[in-house]
């Protein structure tokens, strides 16, 4: 799930990330600002779901997928639209 905080005064907007995959023991967010290789590591709560907030510019689109246990890829089910990649899949796409 994707929840987006604008705010009127700032140039950024805050992005919550939540994603719940079953048996998962770490997940990180890959591909925000383009950077694939610093990963945003996302906190396990108790309910088994995991969470990350990110602050992203305003105006602007980044590509992302989520890593589970540092091996499976997935994307984000509710992204804005998806892009086709160099590897033959797609990376969701959050717009801001």
């Amino acid at each position: 799930m994707l929840q987006k905080t604008y705010f009127k005064t700032k140039d950024y907007c805050k992005v919550k990330f939540s994603f719940n995959v079953e048996n998962a023991e770490t997940i990180e967010i890959l591909g925000l600002n383009s950077d694939w290789e610093k990963s945003v590591l996302m906190s396990k709560k108790k309910d088994g779901n995991f969470s990350a907030e990110v602050s992203l510019p305003k105006n602007s689109q980044h590509e992302f997928k989520y890593r589970i246990n540092a091996s499976e890829w997935l994307n984000e089910p509710e992204a804005d639209s998806v892009s086709t990649n160099v590897f033959g899949s797609s990376n969701s796409v959050i717009v801001l």
